[in-house]
């Protein structure tokens, strides 16, 4: 069991955990997500990871409640456990590997969508510890539904709120933001992360494309299973066919068919989808997920 050592409300159907796991936490990188399960007949939800420390044996999660699972976890308190927590899962950000040096040399723009701005925390936070400031774009609908944001400050070089409703900071999306600091205000960035909704990175992707910055995105909105057996994150990544969870979750954001996966993602929910995608793809349509019948 994995011991929930605190559970609070960040905004409106967004919470944080922080969970007693000295093992998955000694070897957490960012970019990467674990698997839990609140008991043993409990689905598995695949979540990336906010936060970690390897002495204390943490690691701290951030979900949005979308489903019958994620309501449970959010009546889960301090005290409470996890009947799994798996991992770490998937590849570590690129930029882990990359000599430090280098990096210093590079501009580099984080973008975070909602949610999304959990995951590009850590990632900041990495940035930060190795001597490296970037710039940060969190973006929501409202002032309130922005997370994270003291935590932000602190390790970003520049930390630029938006909200959809003008409500505070920029008036407006992440992109436009974007927008305005390279045309506007001249900064030059040699790589951009962007991590959020689908339809964000789908946007900010054209947007960088546009500018001519390298852009990786994190496509975890799309998992299930988590392990690259129900097929559900399967996606086309320029020529190739890829799997989020094993092969990524961070990918080249602007090779990634954004429209196809949001397509196929809102088919994958409905029984009568999933068939339709088992027949279309064949035998590069994976089975496992105990629904769509492509492991039989």
């Amino acid at each position: 069991m994995y011991k929930i050592l605190e559970a609070k409300k960040l905004a409106e159907n967004i919470y944080l955990m922080n969970v007693e796991a000295p093992r998955v936490a000694k070897h957490c990188e960012p970019g990467q997500f674990v698997i839990v399960k609140i008991d043993e007949k409990g689905e598995r939800v695949p979540l990336t990871i906010c936060d970690y420390d390897a002495e204390a044996g943490t690691v701290t999660i951030v979900f949005q409640t979308v489903g019958a699972s994620t309501k449970r976890m959010a009546d889960l308190k301090a005290g409470d456990s996890f009947r799994d927590f798996t991992g770490p899962l998937g590849c570590p950000s690129e930029f882990v590997n990359e000599d430090i040096e280098e990096l210093k040399k590079k501009n580099i723009l984080f973008i975070g969508g909602g949610v999304g701005a959990a995951p590009v925390y850590p990632q900041v936070k990495w940035m930060k510890q190795h001597g490296i400031d970037v710039d940060v774009i969190v973006g929501s609908k409202t002032k309130d539904m922005l997370i994270l944001e003291d935590e932000m400050k602190a390790v970003s070089g520049n930390y630029y709120p938006c909200t959809d409703d003008g409500s505070y900071g920029h008036s407006g999306m992440v992109t436009t933001k974007l927008e305005q600091l390279v045309k506007e205000e001249g900064k030059k960035y040699d790589l951009c992360v962007a991590i959020g909704p689908m339809i964000m990175m789908k946007f900010a992707c054209l947007m960088t494309k546009d500018l001519g910055i390298p852009t990786i995105v994190s496509m975890n909105p799309i998992m299930v299973d988590g392990t690259g057996m129900c097929g559900a994150c399967r996606l086309h990544v320029g020529d190739e066919i890829k799997f989020a969870c094993v092969d990524g979750p961070e990918f080249d954001g602007h090779l990634v068919n954004f429209d196809e996966a949001m397509k196929r993602q809102a088919m994958y929910k409905t029984e009568e989808g999933r068939a339709l995608l088992k027949l279309q793809e064949g035998d590069t349509h994976h089975g496992g997920c105990g629904h769509c019948g492509g492991d039989n």
